[in-house]
C-alpha cells in the first residue's frame, strides 16, 4: 500500500486539477473578505476572520473541490485506458482505489494548509487585529482538520461515484448539496452534531468558547466514523464493479458490388 500511495503522490504532478483546487481555497477567503465590507456592525478580529473562511469552506467550497479532485483522479484510469494496464499487475481495483483515497486524503491536509496561509495573508491586507502566533497556530490546525473531517464526510460519495463511469461530476453536484446543506443542519444543534459536515466542526470546536455552542463530541465522533465506515463498504464491494472505459463499435463497410 506504501508504494501504491507513493505511485499515486507522483501522478498528482501530472493532474492541473491539483491548481483548481488551490485556487477554490483562495476563492474561499476573497469571499469571507468580500463580506467584509457589510455595514452590519461586526467588529472583525482575526479568529473571527478565520471563523468565517472555515464556515465558507464546510458549506459552499471544499466538499465540492475534494470531491472534484477525488472523482477526477480515480476516473482517470478510466478515461486514459490506464486501468486495464495495471489490473493485471496484479492490483486489484479495491486496493487501487484505496490508494487515491488515501492520496486525496493527504491533499485535504494540504488544501487545508493552503487555506490557512490564504487567511493569514488576507488577514494581514484587510489589517484585521488578533493576529498571534498562538492565533495563527489555532487557525491553521483548525482548517486543516476541517478539510481532513470534510473529506471523511464526503468519502461515501465519493466511493459511490466511483462506481460509475465519469462519475465524478454527478459527486461535485451532490457534495455541493451535501455541504450547503450544512447550512440547514447547523440551525439545530442536536441536527449539527449527526450531519457528518456539520460534525466536522465539532471535531474542531469551532466557536466553543461560545456559551451558546455546545458541541456532543462523541456524536460527532460516531458520525464522523459512520461516514469512513460506509465509505468502506463501497469501496470493498467495488471489486467487480471497476469502471472500464467503452470503446465505440466501427461500422463495418459494405463494399457495393456491380458498376
Amino acid at each position: 500500500m506504501f508504494r501504491m500511495v507513493k505511485t499515486e503522490i507522483w501522478k498528482l504532478k501530472r493532474y492541473y486539477m491539483i491548481w483548481a483546487g488551490v485556487l477554490l481555497m483562495l476563492l474561499s477567503v476573497l469571499l469571507t473578505m468580500f463580506s467584509t465590507t457589510a455595514s452590519d456592525g461586526t467588529v472583525w478580529t482575526f479568529s473571527f476572520f478565520a471563523e468565517q473562511v472555515i464556515k465558507n469552506n464546510v458549506t459552499m467550497i471544499f466538499p465540492v473541490c475534494i470531491s472534484l479532485i477525488a472523482g477526477y483522479t480515480i476516473a482517470r484510469e478510466a478515461k486514459d485506458d490506464t486501468l486495464k494496464s495495471i489490473l493485471p499487475v496484479p492490483v486489484s481495483y479495491c486496493n487501487l482505489l484505496w490508494g487515491k483515497i488515501l492520496v486525496c486524503a493527504l491533499l485535504s491536509l494540504f488544501l487545508g494548509l493552503v487555506s490557512a496561509a490564504f487567511t493569514v495573508i488576507g488577514n494581514f491586507l484587510m489589517g484585521f487585529p488578533g493576529l498571534s502566533p498562538a492565533s495563527a497556530l489555532q487557525a491553521f490546525v483548525q482548517i486543516m482538520m476541517n478539510c481532513l473531517f470534510l473529506y471523511i464526510a464526503v468519502m461515501p460519495i465519493i466511493a459511490v461515484t466511483a462506481r460509475i463511469s465519469n462519475g465524478h461530476m454527478i459527486g461535485t453536484v451532490i457534495a455541493f448539496v451535501y455541504g450547503y446543506g450544512g447550512m440547514f443542519a447547523a440551525a439545530d444543534a442536536a441536527v449539527a452534531d449527526i450531519y457528518p459536515v456539520t460534525a466536522s466542526l465539532g471535531l474542531i470546536r469551532y466557536r466553543s468558547y461560545d456559551p451558546a455552542v455546545n458541541w456532543n463530541i462523541p456524536v460527532c465522533l460516531a458520525s464522523m466514523l459512520a461516514a469512513f465506515l460506509i465509505s468502506a463498504v463501497f469501496v470493498f464491494t467495488t471489486k467487480e464493479n471497476a469502471p472500464v472505459k467503452t470503446a465505440a463499435k466501427q461500422k463495418r463497410t459494405v463494399t457495393k458490388k456491380g458498376w
